[in-house]
């Protein structure tokens, strides 16, 4: 059996914008009210527009207003404390659950992460305990949704190796789809990677499904030997060691909101 290659998958590549930070300390209410963990950002203008809040005793109705961490921000009387948000990367290795809390589980990705930081950060989807790769761990409820829900589309690339050669025939078939157990399901770009390597293939899709990759190949008679993430949402392992985390860029984090 061929070796598990270290060929870069690219299937499509898409530029990252995002805004500049104004770098002046403060941020938007509405957004101070939404890290409080209150509401989300559009339930939070309105609370502002009835004249909820107050800054520092005063009461405020302007959409646009921004406060700093140091404003006494107060919604009936009750004063806010928005915790940080943090955005961790994590190059997932084989053998670890991905859980917060699982008692039968020797080995889980919090472990992983444990010294990060002192806020309470959870992942974002899941990997499979065999599955290695890109896995994001926030505390940011809002983007978690968003980057999860299956109407947002967020690209998944993997790379697959399989315990045979990968059949030409096959390959169309997994891009026009094909119907599993739980429906219909399409890729939405799969290439061979290499032809000196036949059993490797790298698979873009967008569905949030339990095992998916593994149950489309599963399907068409191969087993999957190794899994392997390599791209989430625009976020790449690139130099990150396996086992290893780093926190997200601020570019980083404005690209995912704005996607």
């Amino acid at each position: 059996m061929k070796e598990f290659s270290k060929k870069k998958i690219v299937l499509k590549k898409k530029e990252l914008k995002a805004e500049e930070p104004t770098g002046d300390g403060l941020i938007r209410l509405n957004k101070y009210i939404s890290n409080s963990g209150v509401c989300s950002r559009r339930d939070a203008d309105k609370i502002i527009s009835d004249g909820l809040i107050t800054i520092n005793g005063e009461v405020v109705t302007e959409l646009g207003r921004k406060v700093s961490l140091d404003d006494d921000v107060r919604i009936d009387g009750n004063r806010l404390n928005p915790e940080k948000k943090v955005y961790l990367l994590l190059n997932k290795p084989r053998g670890f659950v991905t859980t917060l809390d699982d008692p039968h589980a020797e080995r889980t990705v919090m472990q992983l992460v444990q010294n990060a930081c002192t806020e309470r950060i959870y992942p974002v989807g899941r990997l499979d305990m065999q599955t290695t790769g890109v896995l994001l761990f926030t505390n940011d409820g809002e983007l978690a949704k968003k980057l999860t829900h299956p109407s947002y589309e967020k690209k998944k690339v993997y790379h697959v190796q399989l315990d045979m050669d990968f059949r030409p025939e096959d390959l169309e078939k997994i891009k026009s789809g094909i119907e599993l157990e739980d429906g219909f399901i399409a890729a939405d770009d799969i290439q061979m990677i290499d032809p000196e390597y036949a059993n490797q293939v790298g698979i873009e899709i967008h569905s949030g499904k339990n095992r998916i990759v593994r149950r489309i190949f599963n399907h068409l008679g191969y087993n999957v030997e190794k899994l392997d993430r390599v791209m989430f949402a625009g976020l790449t392992k690139k130099d990150l060691p396996r086992g290893r985390y780093r926190f997200l860029t601020p570019q980083e984090i404005n690209f995912l909101k704005m996607s």
